[in-house]
């Protein structure tokens, strides 16, 4: 398989779940049911897990479709860099999250953010890992 269609193929991916999580919005925004919702429900503390694990794949595949593009963050001395998915990610999480307040249908839930924040540190801890593989020497 060829890199374009390697990248065509995760671009595919990533757009696809992104498009899934703005259907999922749009239905609990508009009071919609889904299937989903109820399966969620029946888990004991379902909906933290299904948010630590939908934005965390998010995250991970905005970081494969930006091919881990980093960017620098200035804190003084300390100059740690970020996956610039992972950030996009980190604004699209807490702008959704912060209009939950203002919509009849939504209930604002702080932990809902620090899921939404697990699921985020620990998928782009994985994408570090991803990103380190495939970008060290192959030994054959």
């Amino acid at each position: 398989m060829t890199r374009t269609n390697r990248k065509r193929i995760v671009y595919a991916i990533s757009s696809s779940f992104f498009m899934f999580i703005v259907w999922m919005i749009y239905t609990a925004n508009t009071g919609g049911h889904s299937i989903l919702f109820e399966l969620v429900g029946a888990i004991p503390y379902g909906d933290k897990l299904g948010h630590i694990l939908l934005f965390g794949l998010l995250t991970l595949c905005a970081n494969f479709t930006l091919n881990f593009a980093t960017i620098k963050l200035s804190l003084r001395s300390f100059e740690p860099r970020l996956y610039k998915g992972s950030l996009l990610v980190i604004v699209f999480v807490l702008l959704e999250e912060g209009t939950q307040y203002y919509i009849p249908t939504r209930t604002f839930d702080i932990y809902d953010i620090l899921a939404d924040g697990l699921g985020i540190g620990m998928f782009t801890f994985i994408s570090y890992l991803c990103h380190k593989r495939c970008s060290a020497p192959s030994t054959t």
